[in-house]
């Protein structure tokens, strides 16, 4: 088996290399790529995403066909694909931070600043905050309720079917930190920076 990170130069993603590796041993191939290639023969994609929203979908699309690829393996061929941070965010249709963009459209729903009722609530969001799940969902095999994440993000993904919910975090509001709608997961925190749960979660993915 082989997971694919795709590789379309959104901020470091060093640390969740590192992680998926570590996870994998040798018993899966893990391979940072934009080939398309490769990515279309995967068992796996996940979807790092560090930066603003723009920037994320801008790069993604500076890769000719990288797009229309992804479309492929996630919505198409339904295989297992994660997105981490601006990685979940994409799946909206629009987001708007910098200014309104297009998102990949797989998940309907929007991305929007973090209400931080006028000052009260930081932004970004740094740090560790506990996690509540809403349903049984495959990346938290034996993952306990309100256990703590890390989390870096001033804008949030809000879905238009709460029923893709699997997991929220309590800052400002009910903020949506984990999604799963069939075959595509994504996660507001990093599962990388996430410690031994946060890799559990890596794992969890990795064993679909």
């Amino acid at each position: 088996m082989n997971v694919t990170i795709v590789d379309y130069n959104s901020g470091n993603i060093s640390s969740v290399i590192n992680s998926f590796k570590e996870v994998a041993g040798d018993r899966v191939k893990i391979e940072v790529t934009s080939d398309l290639k490769n990515i279309k023969s995967s068992d796996k994609v996940v979807l790092p995403g560090q930066g603003s929203f723009k920037s994320c979908v801008d790069a993604l699309n500076n890769i000719n066909g990288l797009v229309e690829t992804l479309n492929d393996f996630a919505i198409s061929k339904k295989k297992p694909l994660l997105g981490i941070c601006v990685g979940l965010q994409m799946f909206a249709d629009v987001g708007y931070e910098e200014i309104e963009t297009k998102g990949l459209g797989w998940i309907s729903g929007k991305v929007s600043k973090i209400d931080n009722h006028n000052g009260k609530y930081k932004l970004p969001h740094i740090g560790w905050n506990q996690i509540n799940i809403l349903k049984e969902s495959k990346i938290f095999k034996d993952i306990k309720n309100n256990s703590h994440m890390y989390f870096v993000h001033s804008y949030e993904f809000v879905p238009e079917d709460k029923n893709v919910v699997s997991a929220i975090t309590e800052y400002s509001s009910n903020i949506v930190c984990s999604v799963e709608k069939e075959n595509i997961f994504g996660t507001q925190f990093h599962p990388e920076k996430s410690d031994k749960i946060g890799l559990k979660i890596i794992n969890n993915f990795i064993n679909l």
